[in-house]
């Protein structure tokens, strides 16, 4: 651009004599002004190229995070997203489900389940994953906010990611019918003879295709 600069404005960019003809004068304006132009021309193309390149990057970097497997629901929003598609939930239901995720959010670190009771009780099951259980809450009372059982999955670096909340009654305490659960027909407990237990799981961490309900995920994968 310098270069431009200087053959618009003369040998070697010096300046012109004050006694040089009009016609050379005119001459050698226009010529500047069109340099000038031409720059500014350059100038702008090379700002909008510029300007385009990191627009480019954001849509690829966009388009990597839709195009991703992880269906983790880290919050509430795409929590409603994902299972306001499934119209048998209702509301009420939907509503519950997040005080279930507002109660076991400090729970997504398994540290803090730990500590408050929640202990490994070795029942790994594929599409599941890994169950922690709090016993001095087990009886005959169904809360929301306070589920018997962490449901984790172990991710490949070793770490636990915290994927559903499963809620247990002891049989002998509803010997003749299911514990009643959250609102609506939409949950359905599993009445397991193995463990003498109703047992309901609630995928409110990560989504599940099958059923927010649904004992099993194809989504989860254990490592």
């Amino acid at each position: 651009m310098k270069k431009l600069f200087k053959a618009a404005s003369g040998s070697q960019g010096k300046y012109f004599p004050v006694h040089q003809s009009t016609h050379c004068v005119t001459r050698c304006s226009a010529l500047l002004f069109g340099s000038l132009i031409l720059i500014g021309f350059l100038f702008t193309g090379c700002k909008k190229q510029e300007m385009n390149v990191p627009e480019h990057k954001a849509q690829v970097t966009s388009n990597k995070v839709l195009n991703t497997d992880e269906k983790v629901m880290n919050t509430d929003e795409e929590f409603r997203k994902n299972y306001d598609r499934q119209a048998r939930i209702g509301w009420r239901t939907l509503w519950e489900l997040l005080q279930a995720r507002l109660a076991t959010a400090k729970y997504r670190n398994i540290n803090n389940a730990i500590n408050d009771g929640y202990a490994d009780i070795s029942v790994v099951v594929p599409n599941m994953g890994h169950h922690y259980m709090k016993s001095a809450i087990v009886d005959a009372i169904f809360e929301i906010r306070k589920p018997e059982i962490l449901v984790y999955n172990k991710n490949e670096d070793g770490s636990f990611q915290l994927v559903a909340v499963e809620y247990a009654v002891p049989i002998d305490l509803s010997p003749n019918e299911a514990p009643e659960g959250f609102t609506g027909n939409s949950d359905v407990w599993d009445r397991n003879t193995g463990f003498g237990l109703w047992l309901l799981h609630a995928w409110v961490w990560h989504f599940n295709s099958d059923g927010v309900f649904n004992p099993t995920n194809p989504l989860v994968h254990l490592h």
